[in-house]
C-alpha cells in the first residue's frame, strides 16, 4: 500500500511516565502525567483506549485491553531536555547531544546591558516567572516606565512581555528578533517569545499574538527532506515556531486545542502527498505549567472526541500517528515540565493492528518511520518502524 499522507498530533506535555533519568533533571521518579490525570472525573479516553494507549509498556492506570486497533511503543527521549523545541527536533529526527542554556538566575548583566542598548528601552524582571504573574507584578511599571517585562522559565527561553498600547505586536516582535541576534553562542536559547498583552491592573491578559522566535534545528529535519523530495508539509498551531519556518509548505495558526484539531480534520479534505504535523499547546501552557489535573483531563477527554470525529474520515492510504514532546505532570510539584516518556500510537488501514513494539531508545523512531513510510531519505540515529507495523509485509 502506498501511504499519501500522514497525520503527526503532538499532545504537548502527554507524558506517561519518568524516564530512568528524570531525577537528573529535576524530577521525582514517581512523576507521570497520565497516572495524574487519570484520576480526575473529567477523564474520558475511549478512543485512546481502543487505539492501544493502555497498552503501552508502563501504562498501569487500568488492565490491559485484549484487543487494540493500533501499532503501539514507549518513547524515551535521547536528547538532553524536556523542553517544546527539543522535543520536537527530536521527533523530527535531531538528537540534541548539548542541553540548550537556562536561566535560573536571569540573564548575565551583560546580556541585558546588549538587550537594553538594542531596545532603546530599561528591563524589568530579568527572573523566571509565570507569565500570567509576571504582567499582573510588573504590568503597571511596565506601563507607567515603558520598559520591556523580561523573564525566562525553567525553559531554554528568553520571553518579552508588553502591553500592545505601549508597545504595538510588530515592534514587540522587531524586539525579539534583535534579541535573537544577541542570544547566540554559548547563549543560544531555544525561543524568543513575544508576549503580549492587555487591559488594566490587575486584570491584565495575554492576548492571541504570541509569536516564538525559534533557533533554528541544526541539521535536516523530516521536514526538511519531505519537503525538498516535492511532499507538502503543514504545520498546525506552533510548529512553524519551533523549527522557525523551515521546511514547511503552508503554516496554520491556531485559537485552541479545539481549533487546532479541527484545522487537523480540515485537513481530511484536501488532496495531497506529504505530511500534516499539528501540536496542541494547551495541554501544556493552560494545565500542565498551571498544575490543573482536572482542566488537563477535560482537555483530554475534548481532544479524544474529535479524534473520533478524524478517526471516521480517515483514507485508506493515510497514516495518524499520535505522541508528545515531553511531560508536564500536573500531579507534580512546581511548575517546570517533567522528563518522562512519551506514547507513540500508529494507525491506519496500512497498520497492522494489536502490535506493542515495546520501549524505543529515542522519539526519531518517528522521523525514521515517516521517512520510510513517504520513501525519503533522512540522516538519523532513529531507527524506522514501518517494516514492522506495514499491514501488507
Amino acid at each position: 500500500m502506498v501511504i499519501k499522507r500522514v497525520f503527526l498530533i503532538v499532545l504537548d506535555s502527554f507524558g506517561i511516565g519518568a524516564e530512568p533519568d528524570a531525577p537528573e533533571f529535576g524530577d521525582a521518579l514517581s512523576v507521570n502525567t497520565l497516572a495524574s490525570v487519570y484520576k480526575s472525573p473529567e477523564f474520558n479516553v475511549p478512543n485512546m483506549k481502543r487505539l492501544g494507549l493502555f497498552n503501552i509498556d508502563g501504562v498501569e492506570c487500568e488492565p490491559k485491553p485484549d484487543h487494540f486497533l493500533g501499532a503501539i511503543a514507549r518513547l524515551r527521549e535521547a536528547s538532553k531536555g524536556k523542553d517544546t523545541t527539543i522535543g520536537h527536533w527530536e521527533i523530527a529526527g535531531i538528537i540534541s547531544e548539548t542541553p540548550l542554556p537556562v536561566y535560573p538566575d536571569g540573564f548575565p548583566a551583560d546580556i541585558i546591558a546588549k538587550l537594553e542598548e538594542a531596545f532603546g528601552r530599561k528591563i524589568l524582571c530579568n527572573k523566571p516567572y509565570s507569565g500570567t504573574q509576571v504582567i499582573k507584578d510588573y504590568g503597571q511599571e511596565h506601563i507607567d516606565t515603558g520598559a520591556l517585562i523580561v523573564y525566562t522559565s525553567a525553559d531554554s527561553v528568553l520571553q518579552i512581555a508588553a502591553h500592545e498600547e505601549i508597545v504595538p505586536p510588530d515592534e514587540l516582535y522587531r524586539y525579539c528578533r534583535q534579541a535573537r541576534s544577541i542570544m547566540c553562542g554559548e547563549h543560544s536559547v531555544g525561543r524568543i517569545i513575544a508576549r503580549p498583552f492587555i487591559g488594566e491592573y490587575p486584570d491584565f491578559e495575554r492576548t492571541p499574538n504570541r509569536h516564538d522566535f525559534s533557533m533554528e534545528p541544526p541539521g535536516d529535519t523530516l521536514l526538511d527532506m519531505l519537503k525538498f523530495s516535492g511532499n507538502t508539509t503543514i504545520g498546525i498551531g506552533k510548529i512553524s515556531d519551533i523549527f522557525a519556518g523551515r521546511g514547511l509548505s503552508h503554516s496554520i495558526p491556531i485559537k485552541d486545542n479545539i481549533d487546532g484539531m479541527e484545522k487537523v480534520i480540515q485537513q481530511q479534505s484536501k488532496d495531497y502527498y506529504g505530511l500534516c504535523f499539528a501540536n496542541l499547546v494547551d495541554f501544556d501552557m493552560k494545565y500542565g505549567h498551571r498544575r490543573d489535573i482536572d482542566g488537563y483531563a477535560a482537555a483530554l477527554t475534548a481532544f479524544d472526541k474529535q479524534l473520533g470525529q478524524f478517526m471516521e474520515k480517515m483514507n485508506r492510504n493515510d497514516i495518524l500517528i499520535i505522541t508528545a514532546d515531553h511531560g508536564c505532570d500536573p500531579g507534580a510539584s512546581g511548575t517546570d515540565h517533567t522528563r518522562e516518556y512519551v506514547p507513540l500510537i500508529i494507525y491506519g488501514e496500512g497498520v497492522e493492528q494489536g502490535i506493542n513494539l515495546g520501549t524505543r531508545d529515542t522519539f526519531a523512531d518517528i522521523a525514521a518511520t515517516v521517512a520510510s513510510m513517504m520513501r525519503v531519505p533522512l540522516r538519523t540515529k532513529g531507527k524506522s518502524l514501518w517494516k514492522d507495523i506495514k499491514a501488507d509485509k
